[in-house]
């Protein structure tokens, strides 16, 4: 069950439930609930993804899982080795397991890093340059940097 602390009756009702899970001597797990990323945030991340591939000759996934990830964001992402029968792997984050907070922190790190490069990529607020992205991507379906 999740519940809003912020608000009055859900925060009695979280506590309620709680000491009801106590006092029956239950297993339970208690989480922060950190707000997700948005839709439109997530759809401005693969637009900026997508136009730094097409411009430096990457494919949509060597740019998030490489670029974006290893070289620009690894402290965000790395999250150590792991063993998985005898062989030892690097495990990364999936952005789906990022904060609001924290994509805009990667986000705006690639966008630095492109910029670095002689590559300028747009800002939010930018929207006649954002719907360019969106055309100059859609040229390019069928093909693999998307």
């Amino acid at each position: 069950m999740i519940f809003n602390t912020k608000i009055p009756i859900q925060r009695e009702q979280a506590i309620e439930r709680f000491e009801y899970l106590v006092k029956n001597e239950k297993r339970i797990a208690i989480i922060d609930k950190k707000p997700k990323r948005t839709m439109k945030q997530n759809r401005y991340l693969h637009l900026l993804l997508g136009m730094f591939g097409l411009h430096f000759g990457y494919t949509l996934e060597e740019v998030k899982q490489d670029i974006f990830k290893k070289v620009v964001n690894p402290d965000t992402f790395y999250e150590g080795d792991k063993e998985y029968y005898g062989t030892k792997v690097d495990k990364w984050r999936s952005t789906a397991d990022l904060d609001k907070g924290e994509l805009t922190i990667c986000i705006e790190r690639f966008r630095n890093f492109s910029n670095d490069l002689g590559f300028y990529l747009a800002s939010p607020e930018e929207h006649a340059q954002l719907q360019h992205y969106e055309n100059e991507l859609s040229k390019h379906e069928s093909k693999i940097y998307i």
